[in-house]
């Protein structure tokens, strides 16, 4: 009688317990800005597939979000949008593998209030563009070469008064959506957010005004044997993936169509 109702008890504990056993953390994935929407979208296809998988995602610019890494965050994949910094991580002892090249973003001069395709970086120095939107280039991928492409096109000491700074492309873009810049310096993947007007009003930055904007992500070494994390990310290799980010305007490292 004694052991039926210790077995009662055991089982009774378990019922209990087991929802909070089930409920497994989150994949914690720290992601470039740029990756804002397709990104969302290949949490959803994963999702699909894998039914229950809990994938978080965290935006921000790539150099801030390697800084908190190596201070500590609990992420357990990082998405950057400049190969070096997982690379730098890697070196570092924070990945658990070699990063792996994802995709190559590409650069653009979004201007809504001027038809599609009719304003190269070199037309930013007109006076009509009283702002200039672009990301924080001290820490953001695509700041940096904006930077570069102003330098290339002759007109940093024209557009330098005008500058408005987001703290990653995300931002900038939302700073020439709101109206807050006339003009900006943004990633191609962010004008296909949904429902975003005057998203076809961009020029594409001619690659060779830049360094490339290969982009990179690893897994991080506190989630080497988190099996959720580790499909997730052979998820984002797969043909399946690159699909996805072809939809959003990313190209294979290299240029090439992934």
């Amino acid at each position: 009688m004694r052991f039926v109702r210790f077995l009662s008890a055991v089982i009774a504990c378990w019922l209990l317990l087991a929802p909070r056993v089930a409920a497994a953390d989150p994949v914690r994935v720290a992601a470039a800005s740029d990756l804002r929407y397709a990104l969302a979208e290949l949490r959803a296809q994963h999702a699909a597939a894998r039914p229950g998988a809990s994938i978080e995602l965290v935006f921000g610019s790539s150099g801030k979000l390697a800084a908190q890494i190596e201070n500590g965050a609990p992420f357990d994949i990082f998405f950057s949008a400049d190969a070096a910094y997982p690379q730098r991580l890697r070196q570092r002892g924070f990945c658990a593998g070699e990063p792996r090249l994802y995709a190559r973003g590409r650069l653009v001069v979004w201007c809504p209030r001027e038809a599609a395709g009719s304003v190269a970086i070199a037309d930013l120095a007109a006076p009509r563009f009283r702002k200039l939107a672009l990301a924080n280039p001290r820490h953001a991928p695509y700041g940096q070469r904006a930077r570069q492409a102003l330098e290339k096109a002759g007109v940093t000491s024209a557009v330098e008064s005008r500058l408005v700074l987001g703290e990653n492309v995300s931002q900038a873009a939302q700073l020439v959506e709101s109206g807050a810049a006339d003009a900006g310096l943004v990633a191609l993947s962010l004008l296909f957010s949904p429902g975003l007007p005057h998203a076809d009003r961009y020029s594409l930055v001619p690659e060779s005004m830049h360094e490339p904007l290969d982009q990179s992500f690893c897994v991080l070494k506190r989630a080497a044997v988190n099996s959720e994390a580790v499909a997730f990310a052979r998820f984002c290799e797969g043909r399946a993936a690159h699909a996805i980010l072809r939809r959003y305007g990313f190209a294979a490292s290299g240029g090439n169509t992934p």
